[in-house]
């Protein structure tokens, strides 16, 4: 099956999840207050990640299977695992510490926040996808750093309506691209199709995404890299997220992204006035 098909198969599951789930998020325990202060319902990406387990389960009754390690295994593990992982941050963290050094000092002082459990216990999720992809420990601990990377960054872009999923859409289009539309990418393509059917909802306000999808969405563009880019790439993609991960503690990516109007247009696209 073909990325682009993958991706329609994506968007479809994402629809047919949001349209059962919308009631379930609309409850006052998924409700939270927007930047425009606004009360809408957090932990949408639940709905990716239902999609995205419903289309793993068709496929196996279908019979369809793949050699392992199996990509589709491996992005299904990276789902749920940072799916998870989010969820307890929106339901259950209070947003009073950010960023690397909040969440440190924090644990400095005895203070475990959920912000530090889902970085930990992401990081552990990485680099245990990373050892199942790679034989090399050294290029297994890349492919861990990479996944654990992306995925925050995905997570640092969540702060305006539908930014992270057209970011993550545009990475995973040029990864199709300059990999040939390599069909280990088919299960990232879902991710992100599922992804796209929450986009409109998103930019309406009418759901955000929340930890539980914006994690869920880097973590699956990033398993695609790992299993189809070669190790220069993959070393680059790396770096670059790192760098942004650090930046990110000096500067706000909204800041940077009102202040140059290609991006701002981009980033409105599609948003409430």
């Amino acid at each position: 099956m073909s990325i682009l098909a993958a991706m329609v198969l994506g968007v479809l599951a994402g629809t047919l999840g949001w349209l059962a789930l919308r009631g379930l998020l609309g409850g006052d325990r998924f409700a939270r207050t927007n930047l425009r202060g606004n009360r809408i319902a957090t932990a949408g990406g639940l709905v990716i990640v239902a999609a995205v387990v419903a289309v793993e389960l068709g496929l196996t009754l279908a019979g369809v299977f793949e050699p392992e390690p199996s990509p589709r295994r491996l992005v299904l593990a990276a789902v749920v695992g940072f799916g998870l992982l989010g969820l307890l941050d929106d339901l259950a963290g209070d947003g009073s510490v950010s960023g690397f050094r909040g969440h440190l000092r924090s644990l400095a002082r005895g203070e475990l926040t959920t912000g530090a459990v889902k970085l930990l216990a992401g990081g552990v999720l990485a680099l245990v996808l990373g050892f199942v992809l790679e034989e090399s420990p050294a290029v297994a601990v890349l492919d861990g750093a990479l996944i654990a990377l992306v995925a925050n960054v995905a997570n640092l872009l969540d702060r305006a309506p539908g930014r992270t999923t057209k970011a993550v859409a545009a990475a995973f289009a040029v990864t199709a691209v300059g990999t040939a539309l390599a069909t280990e990418l088919f299960a990232s393509a879902v991710v992100v199709g599922a992804g796209l059917a929450l986009l409109g909802p998103d930019l309406r306000e009418r759901v955000m995404l929340g930890d539980t999808g914006a994690n869920v969405l880097g973590a699956a563009l990033a398993v695609g890299i790992a299993v189809t880019c070669s190790v220069p790439a993959k070393v680059v993609v790396t770096i670059v997220a790192l760098g942004l991960n650090l930046l990110s503690e000096v500067v706000s990516f909204s800041r940077i992204i009102d202040r140059t109007p290609p991006l701002r247009a981009l980033d409105q696209l599609g948003r409430l006035r």
